[in-house]
């Protein structure tokens, strides 16, 4: 086992209506804390859903794992391949290299505090993500920053299901 030790000096302290906001409805990101500003401990975001929207795709880290705290709300949250439905006060941690995903279920929004240990620099992904939704930039491009930020899309059947089987108003 290796011991990391983050290396800065000051605390860092993000209000709420100083955070960087990205997104608007029905996904609102608001950055909070990236590595670069924790010496590399942690990467922080706070994301909001609507109803049934989604949050990220089918995913892992390499080098990070990923926490998720839900604030409020309800969501599905795909770990390796398991989808579970977490509450207000769930917390679920995936560790590096393992699949996941996460979204509003239908009828909940959600409210949630993700974060990425060690850090990876984020923010400019999800300026990116920003980008894309706006049509600036083509959905492919992300396939060429995925080592960059440290984000691998990969298909989910456990994940495809739920989200169909949602949509089609089944319960699951």
């Amino acid at each position: 086992m290796s011991l990391f030790v983050p290396k800065f000096d000051e605390s860092v302290i993000v209000r709420e209506a100083e955070a960087e906001v990205v997104g608007r409805a029905p996904a609102t990101v608001r950055l909070l804390a990236d590595s670069s500003a924790t010496g590399g401990a942690l990467s922080t975001q706070r994301v909001t859903l609507v109803a049934g929207a989604d949050g990220a795709k089918p995913h892992w880290h390499d080098n990070s794992a990923e926490m998720f705290f839900l604030l409020d709300g309800a969501a599905d949250i795909l770990s390796g391949d398991e989808v579970l439905t977490a509450g207000p006060g769930d917390l679920v941690v995936v560790p590096p290299g393992k699949p996941h995903a996460f979204a509003a279920v239908p009828g909940a929004d959600a409210d949630l505090l993700i974060v990425l240990a060690p850090g990876v620099e984020r923010f400019e992904y999800f300026r990116h993500l920003r980008r894309i939704a706006l049509g600036e930039v083509a959905p492919e491009s992300l396939l060429e920053v995925q080592d960059l930020y440290d984000n691998h899309f990969l298909s989910s059947a456990a994940w495809d299901a739920r989200r169909r089987g949602q949509a089609q108003g089944e319960t699951v």
